[in-house]
């Protein structure tokens, strides 16, 4: 059975419940977004400022509010937190999650729900067994880059004077979620728009008495060895859970940027030079200029200087080319956030890459997972047992325990490196958003709806969510829940689902 990732946009359709919660929850939403605010202001955040008993009425903080809080409000539950709340009972909380935790069929399931300031262990299932991990591989490839790239970086695409007269060279320098028009400041995909690229190009031409035709060069470089893995199935490419990686595409090297199913294209660079040259004609003929029809890329060796003023791959100083036009990316934290709620596999396999690039290696599908690696080893996390054969999660052949995903999420949470704080919106919101939006809306789950913060992870046979919540005495938990040799298309997120409830709900004694 060929694998399938998780992604946005395949959850089921509405339960029964989600007329009732939908209009709840968005209230709900202002608590759990600002739970990353809280742990900024307190790395080790824990609980409320006082102790509390256990108490069979719901909490203050996970009661839905009855009139959202303005910003700066000092309402119930938006406040930093402390490490005064209890720390749950390790016997009563596994007594419930050995109810819940059960594969539906064939398979099992392994885990670990540990105390996020200190890493106290609450229940562990197998929690070392080096499992396949799906999309959760992820967590793993969003921290990496973090930690080299930083949360603020932005990566731009140029276009630079070329080799002869009247060239000019389009060069790709790690966006792929270049929009096809204008610019959009307040996007992520389309932040960078090829439309403003080709209009600040025919004004720089312009301005430098240009006349004539104008011919459109490639230079997709950046990246070195294969395109593809050949740990990913040819059934998957096929199918678009990812395609050859280029350092720059279109909408995550989509067609259409409101479908994300589908296949996608395979030479992702040139559709994009293709469609920069087309407004590049547009742009063009209303300045008096013309374009010469067609996009040839750069020969090996012809390629400018991606850095203006930064010396060659090879250490040798070099003329940098004059850079015509450029527009830039979205930060690095705003695409993570999108990476963790989409799942997209392209997207995170080129921000391997470009963590790759970061670290001083080459770009090649190879030096991201070392880097990826390296970078995990760097957040406290063993990785002897750890095997990383993509950083997307799309192959079978990654091993990582549960242990180690939820490391990965502590180190996020309560961790000294403040960098990886940035990760934490990204997460997914129980019945909310990403690719949780669909679930969380019915049965025993729905008591983690709001509350629950998760990366998901499915393949046919493979089934995981790691997150964290802060529990009904106001403690932070992290958690890892991952299924192998599961029966494809059971109702497994089911007991992923409830087990995670269970942890929001927790008030164990």
């Amino acid at each position: 059975m060929k694998p399938i990732t998780s992604r946005a946009g395949t959850a089921p359709g509405p339960g029964r419940l989600r007329g009732i919660l939908a209009p709840l929850l968005q209230t709900v939403l202002v608590v759990a977004v600002a739970l990353p605010a809280g742990i900024a202001i307190a790395p080790a955040f824990l609980g409320p400022d006082q102790p509390r008993s256990a108490s069979a009425s719901t909490p203050a903080w996970q009661q839905i509010p009855a009139t959202l809080s303005g910003p700066g409000s000092d309402a119930d539950g938006i406040r930093p937190l402390s490490d005064a709340a209890p720390i749950p009972a390790g016997a009563a909380l596994a007594a419930q999650l050995n109810e819940t935790l059960k594969p539906d069929g064939a398979g099992t399931f392994t885990g670990i729900v540990q105390d996020a300031a200190t890493g106290q262990v609450l229940f562990e299932r197998g929690a070392d067994e080096a499992r396949v991990p799906a999309s959760n591989m992820k967590l793993l490839t969003a921290g990496a880059a973090l930690r080299v790239l930083g949360p603020d970086r932005r990566f731009s695409t140029r276009v630079v004077a070329g080799p002869t007269p009247g060239s000019v060279v389009l060069t790709g320098g790690g966006d792929v979620l270049l929009g096809a028009g204008e610019s959009a400041p307040g996007a992520v995909l389309g932040r960078a728009g090829l439309a403003t690229l080709a209009e600040a190009t025919v004004r720089t031409l312009k301005a430098d008495g240009a006349s004539g035709a104008v011919s459109v060069l490639l230079d997709d470089s950046l990246f070195s060895g294969p395109s593809l893995s050949k740990a990913w199935s040819p059934e998957d490419v096929a199918a678009g859970e990812t395609a050859p990686l280029f350092p720059l595409a279109l909408n995550s090297a989509r067609f259409d940027p409101a479908k994300t199913t589908g296949p996608r294209p395979q030479d992702a660079a040139m559709t994009a030079a293709e469609a920069f040259a087309a407004r590049l004609t547009s742009a063009a003929a209303a300045a008096g200029l013309s374009v010469t029809p067609g996009v040839a890329r750069v020969q090996p060796g012809d390629a400018h200087d991606r850095e203006p003023g930064k010396a060659s791959e090879h250490g040798k100083d070099s003329a940098p080319a004059k850079v015509l036009a450029e527009v830039q990316s979205a930060t690095l934290g705003q695409q993570v956030d999108l990476i963790l709620q989409t799942s997209d596999n392209y997207l995170a396999e080129v921000l391997g890459r470009m963590t790759a690039l970061g670290d001083g290696r080459a770009g090649s599908g190879e030096d991201a997972i070392t880097a990826v690696l390296q970078q995990v080893r760097g957040m406290g996390v063993p990785t002897d047992a750890l095997r990383a054969a993509d950083v997307s999660g799309l192959t079978l052949a990654n091993r990582v325990s549960a242990r180690q995903l939820t490391d990965v999420v502590r180190a996020m949470t309560s961790g000294t490196d403040t960098r990886l704080r940035a990760a934490l919106s990204g997460f997914p919101v129980a019945g909310l958003t990403g690719t949780l939006g669909g679930r969380y809306v019915e049965g025993a789950a729905a008591a983690g709806a709001g509350l629950v913060r998760a990366k998901t992870g499915t393949l046919n046979t493979v089934i995981a969510l790691s997150g964290y919540v802060v529990d009904a005495d106001g403690r932070l938990l992290v958690f890892s829940f991952v299924g192998n040799g599961l029966t494809p298309g059971a109702a497994n997120k089911a007991a992923l689902d409830r087990s995670a409830a269970v942890l929001a709900g927790c008030g164990c004694r």
